[in-house]
This record gives C-alpha cells, structure tokens and sequence, in this order.
C-alpha cells in the first residue's frame, strides 16, 4: 500500500496552522471541484485526495496520529526500505475513541470515495455519528452522520444541490439560498442502516469558500468599484458586479477616495427568510492619472487657480 503525503497533496508546510490548511483546501476545492471540470477524470481523482488530506489535517486527532505514522515511515525509509513497512502495526490501532463510532465510508457512499490508504490507517472515520456508546432506546435521538460540504459563495447566494450515492439509493440535497460556513443541513435515512432496520441520518456542514470579490458580513456583501479622478469630482456612473448581475451606481459628484456606498437588497438572502437581502456596501476606489500631457496639467492648474479664487 502507498503512503500517502497529505502535507502534499495540500502544498502546505508540516507545521501549517488550523486556519492555514482551511484557507489551502477551500482554494483547491473550488479549483478541482467536479462542478467545474466535468467530465475530467484527472480533476476528480485531485479533488478526493485533497478532500481526503484535509479530512485527516483539519482533525487534531487524525493528524496527530498521521504525524506519527509518518515518522515511523520515514524512520523505514531512512533505514533503507528493508522489507515492508508494517501497515497491520496502525490498522491494530484502529478503533473508536470517546465513544463515538467509526463508520465505513464505502458504507455511505457506496464506496472509492475515500482510499485504501486512509482506511486502513482511520478505520474509513471521515464520518462519526454523534451518540454515546449506549444502545439506542425510544427516547433517544437517532444516530446522525456528519460531513463537510463545500460550496461557493454563488451557490450559497442562489442555493444549490448535492446528490449523494447511499448503497443502490440516489438522493439530491437542496442546500438553501443564505448557507453559511457553519450551517447544517440534514438529509434524513442518507446514512447506514442500524440494527433496527432504519437509516441514520447524514448531517452536512456547510463551508462557503472565499470568493475574490466578495467579502460577507452577515448578511451584508462588501466590494470595491474603481472610478476616474474626474468622476469623483463632477459625478456620473459606474458599473458593479453583484451576485445577481450587474448593477448601475450613481457616483455623487465630490465622491471621496475609499468612500463607501451601500446598495440596498443587494447582499446575501437571509436563511430563514430568502426574500429578505441584506445589502451591498461599495468601496469607491478613485484612479489618480499618472502620465498627464502638458495641455491636460495647464487645464488642471487654471481649474486649480479658479478654484483657490473662489474661496478666497
């Protein structure tokens, strides 16, 4: 069995902080994400290593125990390679701690969504469900499966779908318009089914990656527009991207540089309430002229004069 360097796969140093390996996957999700490169087979094998690495680095315990296995590797290595690396000295390590149960991914998913190599190392934990070890009685909840589910900042914008293979059932997730990071969305009988004969349910947490521009605050968008001098002196207009299309701001005149100006209704849809929006805040960047003509800086020096006239 291959070793497999997550660090890698990431393109991130082996100390790289908690928010470090979040900001890499949600980059090279986005990049790879099988919406974006149907049909290319290559990008599709990327996107689940780069999934699998960060379901190992982003989990304390998972990367702990995978920092140790790849010490143990190198050690083997820096020997000389004599024989094989003893695999069955991890995988005998497999097993649940703090009472949660591990969970067969192939059993979710109906399986090569997760490697060999991760398997055999977590014992297919990509997935916990959320209960003690206590057999399930009437008045307990029922168990519940998680997963990480990125999305981009449109998708959150407009809501979206996910389709998910549980065994021989197909299901399609709608995923609301407003999600953020950090929203759950539950997809009732997704999961495996228990002794009881019921199907446990799968829980996706949702992280909306970053989008380069757009800022989210709350429900508030943030966005710059950048202008001429001379719009911002005497007025006009300018063209804005929003989630929604573009959009056409009036530029008062005497608009100043970093200036902001809110469009309302024009942010993200509120999650209980999608016909409510919040707003756009435009940041007004204003183009100084570097390379003026002799003429053109005489115009500006008389307009400079008359100007200094005046308030006198």
């Amino acid at each position: 069995m291959e070793y497999k360097d997550y660090y890698k796969i990431l393109g991130i140093d082996r100390k790289a902080s908690t928010d470090e390996i979040k900001k890499k996957y949600r980059k090279l999700a986005m990049q790879y994400h099988p919406d974006h490169n149907e049909g290319d087979k290559k990008a599709e094998e990327r996107f689940k290593d780069i999934n699998e690495a960060y379901q190992v680095l982003s989990d304390e315990d998972k990367r702990k125990r995978y920092d140790q296995l790849g010490s143990s590797y190198s050690d083997w290595q820096q020997r000389g390679a004599p024989g094989n690396f003893n695999w069955n000295d991890w995988v005998s390590q497999q097993g649940s701690r703090g009472g949660s149960q591990q969970v067969n991914v192939e059993d979710l998913f109906g399986g090569g969504t997760f490697s060999e190599f991760f398997s055999s190392i977590f014992g297919g934990g990509g997935f916990q469900s959320q209960r003690s070890g206590m057999p399930r009685t009437r008045r307990q909840q029922p168990i519940q499966y998680q997963q990480q589910v990125t999305i981009s900042l449109n998708e959150a914008f407009h809501g979206t779908t996910r389709q998910f293979q549980s065994g021989d059932r197909l299901k399609e997730v709608s995923i609301p318009a407003g999600a953020r990071s950090g929203t759950k969305v539950r997809v009732s009988g997704a999961g495996p089914e228990g002794a009881d004969g019921r199907h446990s349910d799968l829980i996706l947490l949702i992280d909306v990656a970053s989008n380069p521009d757009f800022v989210r605050k709350g429900n508030n968008l943030h966005t710059q527009v950048k202008i001429s001098a001379f719009t911002a002196i005497l007025g006009g207009e300018a063209h804005v991207k929003t989630l929604n299309g573009q959009v056409i701001l009036t530029i008062p005149p005497g608009t100043q540089p970093e200036q902001l100006i809110r469009i309302s209704g024009r942010g993200m849809p509120d999650l209980k309430n999608p016909k409510k929006k919040g707003d756009l805040i435009v940041r007004v960047k204003v183009q100084i002229p570097k390379n003026l003509t002799t003429k053109q800086k005489k115009l500006l020096e008389d307009i400079e004069n008359q100007t200094k006239n005046l308030e006198d």
